[in-house]
């Protein structure tokens, strides 16, 4: 059975099951079971610790797992990232006292607090700065006011809570995470492919929608402009003489500017309607 780890608890738990579900596979309800099988998909599920997910997956206990980008990078496990998952985006950011830091050199010889110090020293080491990194389990955002460092790195959503603080961001970015499948470095399971196809899936179905519709022929070509599809639409004729069916995947961010381009060209009978799985 491929083992596949997902989060047991925190922001990534929920979203992590639901994608799993929508892909075919069982999940637990009451969450409570630490260990769930999946007979019909030959896999085995471990809800565990969202942090200590890539050093199963780094050591071989579990196959792959699902974890933050961030957790990854900063637990130094032999794992890598196999795809994104789209869900559970996040931006690790510097943050300091308003006004008193403006660009990446004004890091050097202070001190960071944060939850993540693997990947802030790794982040450190690659852009040749020397700091000290103060590890704190959670709340940074306090650090600096009790003197316990002189800036913080941290997962900024709004800000909202920095700026409470008496803290702002500033230069770039250190990471975007979000949430992604991962394996052991070098190894790819009996089963990842299929489990990895049918996430994809998932992500294209969230993406769009089947629409529907009939026009002329004579406006076919600017019809297909409009919806192209993933390939090209597909085109059947109706019963009436010069009129066609048309079928095209369509993004949903954009569907009722679709609906609108085709109504203006003279399209009837736009129905749109979800997609609940593909393969893409």
């Amino acid at each position: 059975m491929l083992r596949i780890a997902v989060p047991n608890k925190g922001s990534l738990s929920e979203p992590a099951s639901q994608m799993l579900r929508e892909a075919g596979y069982r999940q637990r309800r009451g969450g409570r079971e630490l260990v769930l099988r999946d007979e019909a998909n030959n896999v085995e599920f471990f809800f565990l610790r969202p942090r200590d997910i890539a050093v199963y997956v780094g050591s071989g206990t579990v196959d792959v797992g699902i974890a933050g980008r961030d957790l990854l990078l900063d637990s130094g496990a032999v794992a890598v990232e196999h795809r994104a998952l789209g869900f559970a985006g996040s931006t690790f950011r510097f943050a300091a006292p308003i006004g008193t830091c403006e660009t990446l050199d004004d890091v050097s010889g202070k001190r960071i607090a944060t939850a993540y110090d693997g990947l802030v020293r790794h982040y450190l080491e690659r852009k040749g700065i020397v700091a000290t990194v103060v590890h704190l389990d959670g709340a940074v955002e306090s650090s600096v006011q009790l003197g316990v460092a002189d800036m913080i790195a941290d997962v900024v959503e709004t800000g909202t809570t920095l700026r409470a603080a008496g803290l702002e961001v500033f230069e770039e970015p250190i990471l975007r995470s979000e949430a992604v499948l991962i394996r052991q470095d070098g190894q790819e399971p009996e089963g990842l492919a299929t489990l990895s196809r049918r996430l994809e899936g998932v992500l294209v179905a969230r993406q769009y929608v089947m629409m529907d519709y009939d026009c002329r022929s004579e406006v076919l070509e600017e019809a297909a402009k409009i919806t192209p599809g993933l390939q090209s639409p597909t085109v059947s004729s109706l019963h009436e003489d010069g009129w066609l069916a048309v079928r095209a995947m369509v993004r949903q961010n954009e569907t009722n500017q679709v609906m609108d381009s085709l109504y203006d060209l003279g399209a009837r009978g736009i129905l749109v309607t979800p997609i609940l799985a593909c393969r893409i």
